[in-house]
């Protein structure tokens, strides 16, 4: 089955690009994702703990089943930017 995987910022910049389409078999969890993910960009596994994940745009965590056509995205922490609350 094939899952889209879009990218954001840190994660970007290790893969390369903003959106990916892995190949994975029936039945993966998104575990089975980020471990496939990692073993192919080895530069993803600084960021293991920080990342969160999203499914079809709602919050994953690590046992869920994905299906063909399934949206994940990886999100990195964010940091930066203007302090808004300060005005």
């Amino acid at each position: 089955m094939k899952v889209r995987v879009r990218c954001f910022a840190a994660v970007r910049e290790i893969v390369g690009v903003s959106e990916l389409v892995v190949e994975l078999p029936e039945g993966s969890t998104l575990d089975q994702l980020i471990h496939q993910l990692q073993s192919q960009f080895p530069k993803l596994q600084a960021l293991t703990g920080s990342l969160l994940f999203s499914v079809n745009r709602e919050y994953a965590f690590a046992d869920t089943k994905l299906a063909a056509g399934d949206e994940v995205a990886f999100i990195p922490p964010v940091s930066g930017g203007t302090d808004v609350w300060n005005y």
